[in-house]
């Protein structure tokens, strides 16, 4: 594969990442407009060219791989396939010129993973707090550990987040998908089957051989002087409920003891840094730790938490994924992707296994209607906007119990749970709660019950005073923030509805998904709202924690595939340049040096959220006091 990977793109053994590489830590030199637009116009024709033949190619590949014949291609011979032979079957043309795309590529983009740590080591920025890392969701690689003779051939190999995972899904698919759901009874694994979080730094570093996540990240912290003597990612399987986390794997147990000895052998409090559903999972620590060691151990033990991406409100694209298995990323597949996966995994296929994952369902959208918008309204509504996002599943045919009239995200919720299995919603309730807490006696009452722990508008911060929080996160992507759905008519499928991908409208609807303000993946509400006002609400920030917010907008590189140095995307964000200089800063003791910095319209949308100070509410008149319902949980 390296060998391959050099004939193709020309490089030698020794390179370097060549993401990032401003001499000195000096600022990248900006190729003119003018450049790049006869850099594109030379190479078009011969881009096309070679995306054509290659398309091609692929496309006879996953052709033969979904056609019913089953001659036609044999999988096991995938397991011995080479891909070096490739190069040979592939014209010498089409090969020079994706080595010349390439170099141009890398002429435009060039950047090295280490300069911004080697910047910040030329201005005196040292290591100084212990850096404990809490990944996303589907970060972590899930590794094998069950001794039973369907799983012996897996011991050890990752089943999720490597190319294992590839190959037991061609190959074995019924066994991966075994492996893979959790117990519906229990949420734990099923018998015979032992799945775990692998751990270290290889836990969360990339994806699959290429597709990097925290590396870079893992590069710059250490031309500060980080090592794993000082850094440490807590990697936990994400499929599990936050309270299984703790049941099964002692997980909280163990990141309070890891925090604990880091504290003790530095002589500095640690910095935390979350990604996406990381910080929910960080978010629930903070109260169970306050439970178990006292509301003074926070205070004494962290320093900062830095909020990458947090989807502290939830993942709206959460819901369609438990009620019909679907999300943008499927809806807007072309017609032949389409029949290719729901060949190989049904939209109920996917739907059940997403129930099964507790850890899935902790994204479901928080706040109900006061943040999300009612049928006639919504906070980051924009003016002369011709559908509300209000109405967060919308029917256009409304004429059963299975399409009703267009529902909110409160009453959506209502709808999954009650047309999902038993099992499904004793799960939801048993461990989350979607709502919110409108006076300091409700969130109080709340920190006795965990299922209401991942709520940020149910409970409060820590009562640490001397905690700073620090919230990046990008914005300017289109993000999915409603849907389209109308009933499913196929007679193979076990699902009452799905999303109406016949539906598009220009600017306004694209293929059943309505989009919105984010970072492709978390809205704008549910990744600034409490950075930028929910945390300024004193029942839930008593202890006055100070909150900084820096946004970061999507300028993604037209060359680059993961969009370069100044793309704000959920994941590729953490390869960003600005980013990692954030991280580092604070990890080094600089964190004051950060100024606040909005570029959405994220102040104005929280303004707009129907969620107030208790004397505020107190004093409106009644029919304008926000609506108090409970929202699911059992506390």
């Amino acid at each position: 594969m390296p060998s391959l990977r050099r004939r193709i793109l020309g490089d030698s053994p020794n390179d370097q990442s060549q993401d990032y590489n401003p001499s000195g830590g000096e600022p990248v030199t900006l190729i003119p407009a003018r450049q790049l637009e006869k850099l594109k116009s030379k190479k078009g024709k011969r881009r096309s060219w070679l995306l054509f033949g290659l398309g091609g190619l692929f496309g006879v590949i996953v052709a033969a791989f979904f056609a019913q014949q089953n001659d036609v291609i044999n999988l096991e011979g995938l397991v011995d396939f080479n891909l070096e032979s490739l190069m040979d079957v592939i014209p010498a043309g089409i090969v020079k010129d994706a080595k010349d795309i390439t170099r141009h590529e890398r002429e435009v983009v060039n950047y090295d993973s280490f300069s911004v740590g080697l910047h910040l080591q030329s201005q005196g920025v040292r290591a100084k707090h212990p850096v404990i890392m809490i990944p996303g969701v589907v970060s972590t690689g899930l590794e094998s550990w069950g001794t039973e003779e369907s799983s012996r051939q897996y011991f050890r190999k990752r089943l999720w987040g490597s190319w294992s995972m590839m190959r037991a899904l061609v190959l074995d698919k019924a066994g991966w998908k075994r492996h893979i759901v959790l117990d519906k009874d229990t949420g734990l694994d099923p018998p015979g089957v032992k799945l775990r979080a692998a751990q270290g730094f290889d836990a969360a570093d990339f994806f699959i051989t290429g597709y990097w996540i925290w590396n870079k990240i893992l590069e710059n912290l250490a031309t500060l002087g980080y090592d794993p003597t000082n850094a440490f990612t807590a990697a936990y399987d994400w499929r599990l409920s936050y309270a299984n986390l703790e049941h099964r794997d002692q997980y909280f147990s163990r990141l309070r003891s890891h925090i604990e000895v880091a504290v003790h052998t530095s002589g500095n409090k640690t910095v935390l840094v979350s990604h996406s559903m990381g910080s929910q999972v960080l978010f629930y620590f903070f109260h169970w730790v306050e439970a178990h060691a006292g509301q003074g151990w926070v205070d004494k033990y962290v320093d900062s938490w830095i909020n990458v991406s947090g989807s502290m409100l939830g993942a709206l694209k959460g819901l369609p994924a438990v009620l019909s298995g679907e999300m943008k990323d499927t809806a807007q597949l072309n017609a032949f992707a389409v029949y290719g996966l729901e060949k190989f995994f049904g939209k109920d296929e996917r739907c059940e296994i997403f129930r099964t994952m507790a850890g899935a369902s902790s994204m479901l959208p928080k706040g109900g209607n006061a943040v999300w918008g009612n049928k006639t309204w919504a906070p980051d509504d924009l003016p002369g906007q011709k559908l509300s996002f209000g109405t967060f599943l919308n029917f256009k045919e409304s004429n059963s119990t299975h399409s009703p009239s267009n529902l909110t995200v409160e009453e959506s919720i209502d709808y999954l749970l009650s047309n999902s299995a038993p099992w499904y919603k004793a799960q939801v309730l048993e461990n989350y709660s979607h709502g919110l807490a409108h006076t300091a006696a409700e969130v109080e009452h709340n920190e006795h019950h965990h299922n209401k722990w991942v709520n940020p508008l149910e409970t409060r911060l820590p009562l640490a005073p001397n905690l700073k929080i620090y919230c990046f996160y990008g914005v300017g992507k289109s993000t999915e923030r409603s849907y389209f759905y109308r009933e499913d008519h196929d007679l193979l499928s076990a699902l009452n509805v799905t999303i109406d991908t016949s539906l598009t409208t220009e600017g306004e609807v694209d293929h059943g998904v309505i989009p919105g303000e984010g970072d492709g993946t978390v809205s704008l509400l549910s990744a600034g709202y409490m950075c930028a006002k929910g945390w300024k609400i004193r029942r839930f920030n008593p202890a006055g924690v100070k909150v900084k917010v820096y946004e970061m907008p999507h300028e993604p590189d037209r060359f680059s595939p993961r969009g370069g140095p100044n793309t704000g995307d959920h994941v590729d964000i953490l390869g960003r340049s600005s980013l990692n200089d954030l991280i580092l800063r604070v990890a080094g003791g600089r964190g004051e040096q950060i100024e606040e910095n909005f570029v959405s319209r994220i102040r104005e949308y929280a303004e707009n959220v129907k969620v107030y100070e208790e004397e505020e509410e107190e004093e409106m008149p009644p029919v304008q006091r926000p609506k108090r319902r409970w929202m699911g949980g059992l506390g």
